[in-house]
């Protein structure tokens, strides 16, 4: 039996990137995923590659369930109707994984805090931090029924060093605060709460901008010490795997890390230790 049979997990921002690999690696693994974002396979928002449908394709090509469900998360209402879908067609929810980051949509610019845009509060605080808050607004009550469960929020974190721009470090503080908090209110409830920092992934936004691809990445200098986002994706399916994930509620934790006590690697069969800055 495969590790997360018969649980259901919900997959924030899985169109590409991290939460598309995290959510292939719980698909794998036997969950039900639920994957949310706003593209669609022929309706897309930007300009980016890759839609909910896309990822869900790939679940079910390796023999996995998953289910696209179309949601906004910085409206409420959206975020409110997925999560009742997910209670009225399975009548649980076992893992939550809020990924969900509108910041790609401005860019993470460089500069003094003084010199950038107020937008970036709204890319990174509205469509990222407040997305992923009411998630789990509207999750933790469902989450509750359960014996045990587990929110996890991607982050970035290097031992409380500065990230070098403002917003962007603010706001990734702020979801490791927010699961540190909920690990506290969920304690009674057996819910573990977790902070998973990735190191500098192989998103296809990035191979993007390197101008590579997957199969020629390892010509590229700046990417020699990459991972791809499936590497996260094993972690956080052996954090759910694990049944005293609760050691851990309320910590932050490296992927490079999780890799080391899990014992797993990248899909190439890599190492990649813990990233520094």
């Amino acid at each position: 039996m495969k590790q997360l049979t018969g649980k259901v997990a919900l997959v924030t921002g899985g169109s590409r990137g991290a939460g598309r690999g995290i959510a292939i690696e719980l698909g794998k693994a036997g969950a039900t995923v639920y994957v949310t974002g706003r593209s669609t396979r022929g309706r897309a928002t930007n300009q980016w590659p890759g839609s909910i449908d896309d990822t869900v394709s790939e679940i079910e090509a390796s023999g996995g369930k998953a289910i696209a469900l179309r949601c906004d998360h910085t409206n409420d209402a959206e975020t409110e109707a997925a999560i009742a879908q997910i209670r009225r067609e399975q009548g649980k929810l076992d893992i939550v994984v809020n990924n969900v980051w509108g910041a790609h949509d401005l860019g993470v610019e460089p500069g003094a805090f003084w010199e950038l845009p107020l937008k970036h509060w709204d890319t990174m605080f509205t469509a990222g931090v407040r997305a992923q808050l009411a998630t789990n607004h509207f999750a933790v009550p469902l989450l509750r029924e359960n014996k045990q469960a587990l929110i996890v929020h991607t982050t970035f974190w290097d031992h409380d060093k500065y990230t070098g721009q403002f917003y962007y470090d603010l706001a990734k503080n702020a979801l490791i605060r927010m699961a540190y908090g909920l690990s506290l209110e969920l304690k009674a409830d057996n819910i573990a709460v977790v902070a998973v920092s990735p190191g500098f992934m192989r998103t296809e936004l990035v191979l993007q901008h390197f101008r590579t691809d997957e199969a020629h990445w390892q010509e590229v200098k700046e990417l020699q010490t990459s991972e791809t986002p499936y590497y996260i994706g094993r972690g956080i399916k052996a954090l759910a795997a694990d049944r005293n994930v609760m050691k851990k509620s309320g910590q932050v934790v490296k992927v490079g890390d999780l890799a080391k006590e899990y014992q797993f690697t990248d899909i190439d069969g890599r190492y990649i230790p813990p990233f520094i800055l």
